[in-house]
């Protein structure tokens, strides 16, 4: 699947993306009364605030994530530092509207309470809020600011460098990212079955030899030092449209110093760059839910002072 190009917003326009929709109506759900504002065509003025979101409806942009954007913006011209998601999670769960980062880290993203949309944006606009700082504060739910408990591991905020594409899948992805310890990372591999000559691991289990309760991970291994020093917040852009990548997940620093070889898994789709840290053992089961739609993400976000449920 392939987006078309997003329009070039007008200096101090910040656009606003539908990317739902049905039988090609455009669906906002209840977001444009829960922000508020003046319509003036195809721009939404914000009271108090003055921020103006220029609208943008498509059938071509259904289905746009937060990693997809980046890739989207016309070269030349001004560029804001965000764009705005009306998404799945907004349309049908209530939830609040996601911010796309398009300066710091390109394709992460923070959902922000709809009622503080104008709010937010007037800061990050005036110089006055970083969206590291978004982050920083999100809750486990992706929410900035939000009740859900903070994450028991912080998102790493610090950009280090580009990185190429990653390989397309439509199932999962383990990428290495770090290189100091090359009998943990065979280690690794063995533990989740062992890899084949094209570098899956998990393929095709013996259905006889599944345990339900750590379902075998099947994914793609990916071994290039090309990769070093991949934040999670940086996935989500490298991720090539037109398959539905069910998820990455890292082996980083933490995976081969810590007991469990925890993998860092990285959000796609709901908080676009949000990690969730959890034992290699689990993240199977983790891939399975999320593909047949059990289970979101953000329930495998451990909690700050709390043991995990997969602990107990």
């Amino acid at each position: 699947m392939s987006f078309p190009e997003l329009p070039q917003p007008a200096p101090g326009e910040v656009l606003l993306v539908c990317a739902c929709y049905e039988d090609g109506k455009t669906l906002w759900g209840g977001l444009l009364n829960e922000i508020g504002g003046r319509r003036e065509g195809d721009v939404l003025v914000l009271g108090g605030s003055g921020v103006r979101l220029h609208l943008v409806e498509g059938r071509g942009w259904d289905h746009l994530h937060g990693g997809n954007v980046p890739a989207l913006v016309p070269v030349g011209g001004f560029v804001p530092p965000v764009v705005v998601l009306a998404d799945i999670p907004v349309v049908y769960g209530g939830d609040g509207p996601l911010l796309v980062d398009l300066a710091v880290i390109p394709g992460r993203g923070v959902r922000v309470p709809s009622s503080r949309l104008g709010e937010i944006l007037a800061e990050l606009l005036g110089g006055a809020l970083e969206f590291d700082e978004l982050v920083r504060h999100m809750d486990r739910y992706g929410m900035y600011q939000g009740d859900g408990g903070r994450p028991a591991f912080p998102v790493p905020t610090q950009p280090r460098r580009s990185f190429p594409a990653l390989p397309s899948t439509a199932t999962s992805l383990l990428v290495r990212t770090s290189f100091d310890d090359g009998d943990g990372w065979r280690a690794l591999l063995d533990e989740l079955g062992g890899a084949d000559e094209a570098g899956w691991v998990g393929a095709d289990p013996d259905a006889d030899e599944i345990d339900v309760e750590h379902y075998p991970l099947e994914a793609l291994t990916l071994d290039d030092r090309a990769f070093e020093g991949l934040l999670p917040g940086q996935v989500p852009a490298l991720v090539p449209p037109g398959e539905h990548t069910t998820l990455v997940a890292l082996a980083d620093a933490r995976t081969f110093a810590e007991p469990g070889r925890p993998l860092t898994v990285v959000d796609l789709y709901d908080t676009p760059g949000q990690p969730a840290v959890l034992p290699c053992r689990m993240v199977g089961s983790m891939a399975c839910n999320l593909e047949i739609g059990n289970m979101d993400f953000c329930e495998w976000v451990a909690e700050e002072g709390m043991e995990p449920w997969w602990e107990g």
